[in-house]
C-alpha cells in the first residue's frame, strides 16, 4: 500500500508505517498540480490542512482508499464526496485534546490574573501590584460552547477549581456526564462568566460569538477561544469589550488566519488586529493550543493505528 505524505508531521508516523510494510512518499514541497498528476499511484493521503480535499482534488485519485487528517478539524475535506466516493476519512480528535485543555484553562487563568501585563510590567523595571489584581476562577460559571474532546478536556481540569457549576452548550444532545450539565444556548448566556469556544468550523459555528450573543450574554464575561478563528467577529470582540460587555478576551485562533494556519499576515496587517494587538484585555497565542511535544507524538501514532487497524498490509 502505498501512502502520499503531504503535510510533515512527527518522524514516527513514516517510520512506524514503514516498519509495518507501507510505502510513503514525502510530498511536502509538491504543488497542487504535481500532486494532481501523481495521485493515481497512491492508495491513501496522509495531510494536515495544506490543501482542501474535494473532488477537484481527488479526481485523478482512483485508488484512493483513504485519506488521514492529522489533527481534529476536517473542514478542508469535502466529507460527502469522500462518502459518494467510498473513501475513509481517517482522523484523531482525541490526540491534541488534553493539549488544548491545558492552553485553554492556561488562558483562562492567565486573563483572570493579568499575568501577562503583569510579566511585562514587572521587566519594564516597574512594580504596580494594585493595578494587576486578578480574579480567582473558584464559584465562577464557566459555559463551554462544543463538547466533545477538547471541550471535555477542559471541563476534567476545571473539576479542581472549585468552580460554581461547568456547563456547556452542544448542538448534540450529549448523554448524562458527571463533569458538566447540557444546558440551551440561552441559559449558558444566562449564567456563566467564563466562555471558552471549543465548536469544529461549520456553517452554525461560524461567526457564532457576534454582536448578538455577545449583547445576549447576562454577566461580563472572559472569552476563550482555543477553536477556530471564524467563531468569534473580531470587530464585534472588540466593541464588547470597549462596552465592558466582554471582561477579556484570550484567543489562539484569528478569524484573518489562512486555511493551511501557517500563514495569517502575508505582509499586510488589518486594522481590527491592530486593535487587537494594542489591546491590554486580550491575549493572543499564535493557533499552538494543541502544539505540544506530546500531542505531537500522539497525533501521529493514532494515525498509524487507525490506518494499521482499516487498512492492513
Amino acid at each position: 500500500m502505498k501512502i502520499l505524505h503531504l503535510d510533515k508531521n512527527h518522524h514516527s508516523l513514516i517510520n512506524d508505517l514503514k516498519n509495518s510494510g507501507y510505502i510513503n512518499v514525502e510530498g511536502y514541497k509538491m504543488s497542487l498540480d504535481e500532486i494532481k498528476s501523481v495521485i493515481g499511484q497512491f492508495d491513501g493521503i496522509v495531510i494536515r490542512s495544506r490543501f482542501k480535499i474535494d473532488s477537484d482534488f481527488l479526481k485523478n485519485g482512483g485508488g484512493i482508499k483513504f485519506v488521514a487528517r492529522v489533527g481534529s478539524g476536517i473542514e478542508n475535506i469535502d466529507i460527502q464526496y469522500l462518502k459518494r466516493r467510498g473513501i475513509k476519512l481517517i482522523s484523531a480528535p482525541e490526540g491534541n485534546s488534553n493539549a488544548v485543555g491545558e492552553h485553554a484553562l492556561g488562558l483562562i487563568l492567565s486573563l483572570l490574573n493579568n499575568l501577562n501585563l503583569a510579566n511585562d510590567s514587572v521587566k519594564n523595571k516597574l512594580w504596580s501590584r494594585e493595578k494587576f489584581r486578578g480574579y480567582e476562577i473558584e464559584n465562577k460559571t464557566v459555559g463551554i460552547v462544543g463538547y466533545g474532546n477538547t471541550g471535555k478536556s477542559l471541563a476534567r481540569k476545571l473539576t479542581g477549581f472549585n468552580v460554581k457549576e461547568i456547563i456547556f452548550y452542544d448542538i448534540r444532545k450529549k448523554t448524562k456526564d458527571s463533569i458538566a450539565r447540557q444546558v440551551s444556548i440561552e441559559e449558558l448566556q444566562n449564567k456563566c462568566n467564563i466562555l471558552s469556544i471549543h465548536t469544529p468550523q461549520n456553517n452554525l459555528s461560524i461567526g457564532l460569538i457576534n454582536k448578538t450573543f455577545i449583547e445576549r450574554m447576562k454577566n461580563p464575561f472572559w472569552l476563550i477561544n482555543t477553536a477556530r478563528g471564524s467563531a468569534v467577529k473580531i470587530m464585534d470582540l472588540i466593541d464588547g469589550i470597549e462596552n465592558k460587555k466582554i471582561l477579556g478576551a484570550a484567543l489562539d485562533v484569528l478569524e484573518y488566519e489562512k486555511k493551511s494556519f501557517e500563514n495569517t499576515f502575508n505582509g499586510k496587517i488589518d486594522q481590527n488586529f491592530l486593535n487587537l494587538i494594542k489591546n491590554e484585555k486580550i491575549i493572543l497565542t499564535p493557533h499552538i493550543a494543541g502544539w505540544t511535544f506530546e500531542s505531537h507524538l500522539k497525533l501521529a501514532k493514532i494515525i498509524v493505528q487507525k490506518i494499521q487497524k482499516d487498512f492492513p498490509v
